[in-house]
């Protein structure tokens, strides 16, 4: 039987040098979900997020243990090249991050560029499609030459969210995309994950309940470094399991 996930962890613990930040998680990812990450800061579930696409290789002292299979195939193997691993895996972080010497259009295909793509009518169409994607195509079509750092916040994230989407990932990891953005700009993205999962699978990390509850599918919750539980979002929010689960998403505690 072929496995039905897209992305399994299995048995993953993270260190930092000695001290121990995620304990023994085993989560499975359905394709074309959106997929929340909850718990107080400095619970574990940023260092497990970006275990899923390698970013503790350049994290001095860190180690990762476990599994973690994409598609049944470790991404860990040693045979597993983990630039290609990224192009599968794009990341969203916190704070907006466009290339400031780049220009709109240059900043969605520069991973494209990088990978030696140099046809200027496939670079336009995949900015365009990637562009649309990020529901930003309307707002910067006669502004593609101008720097991305003159866009808003809101756009600039969004410009973020069209350059991992350019090389087609698989899987969209999102680190509290909206946290640092007001709530016009939050309730586009949140619009935009609702119709993302069509092409690709969205794991997010996110402080806003109600952003958890309004987006996702499924909800783990993780407290210092366990991942206490995970389950479908309505189930996690409204009847969970563990009274640890109930006291956060309550507001008792966090």
């Amino acid at each position: 039987m072929t496995n039905p996930y897209l992305l399994s962890a299995n048995d993953v613990n993270i260190y930092y040098g000695e001290k121990q930040a995620v304990k023994n998680v085993n989560l499975n990812f359905v394709q074309g979900t959106v997929n929340a990450l909850i718990g107080p800061s400095g619970c574990g579930k940023t260092t497990f997020l970006r275990a899923i696409n390698r970013m503790h290789d350049l994290t001095p002292g860190a180690r990762v243990m476990g599994q973690i299979l994409l598609d049944g195939e470790d991404i860990y193997s040693p045979s597993v090249d983990p630039v290609n691993m990224r192009r599968r895996v794009g990341m969203v972080f916190q704070k907006p991050n466009p290339f400031p010497t780049m220009s709109v259009f240059d900043n969605v295909v520069s991973g494209l560029k990088l990978a030696g793509v140099r046809d200027r009518n496939l670079l336009m169409q995949v900015a365009e499609r990637s562009l649309r994607g990020a529901a930003l195509w309307d707002e910067v079509k006669d502004r593609l030459n101008t720097p991305a750092t003159g866009l808003s916040g809101g756009q600039q994230q969004r410009l973020c969210i069209a350059r991992a989407l350019a090389v087609e990932p698989e899987i969209l990891l999102m680190d509290e995309p909206t946290s640092a953005l007001d709530p016009a700009s939050t309730a586009k993205i949140e619009d935009l994950m609702t119709e993302l999962k069509k092409v690709t699978t969205i794991i997010i990390v996110t402080h806003n309940m109600h952003q958890a509850a309004r987006v996702s599918d499924t909800t783990s919750f993780f407290l210092v470094g366990d991942m206490v539980e995970h389950g479908p979002t309505a189930q996690i929010f409204q009847a969970p399991k563990d009274e640890r689960t109930e006291a956060y998403v309550t507001g008792r505690f966090g």
